[in-house]
């Protein structure tokens, strides 16, 4: 079987630019993440409230490891559940887990084993913008209710 693309190969400007990009939408959504252990915030979807949190499991000098999850369960599957690196002096993010799925290649031949994309790094950093872009579309906090504006 003859596959037309035998020989991708990563943008890696294009996935440092999505990764730049979730490290300032995770920073604009949890704004004391280099102090706080946990933020929420309510989002809507599909006309159903579900509460996002974002909790910090490691923190160095450099760099935090957050989690990234929706809950209750959307009653249509399993919600997105993603752990982040984030990586401060250079101001971006990337997906290191994703629905327990971890260790992510640059490029995967294709077909393989478990049966990921050739470009299943790239995509899941996608997917992690387009849910944090979603998220601040379409989320509030618990200051926007009530009208308090966040400590300084």
């Amino acid at each position: 079987m003859q596959f037309a693309d035998r020989h991708y190969s990563m943008d890696l400007a294009s996935h440092m630019a999505v990764c730049d990009a979730n490290y300032l939408r995770l920073v604009k959504l949890f704004p004391a993440l280099r102090d706080g252990s946990e933020d929420l915030f309510e989002v809507t979807v599909a006309g159903r409230g579900a509460e996002v949190v974002i909790e910090v499991l490691q923190r160095s000098p450099y760099t935090s490891l957050v989690r990234v999850r929706q809950l209750p369960d959307a009653p249509w599957g399993i919600n997105p559940g993603f752990t982040v690196r984030l990586y401060h002096d250079a101001r971006s993010a990337e997906v290191v887990e994703y629905q327990g799925a971890r260790h992510f290649k640059a490029v995967y031949e294709y077909p393989n084993r478990v049966m990921r994309q050739r470009d299943e790094k790239a995509q899941v950093n996608r997917l992690l913008g387009e849910y944090l872009s979603y998220c601040l579309r379409n989320g509030a906090t618990a200051e926007a209710e009530t009208g308090k504006a966040p400590a300084a």
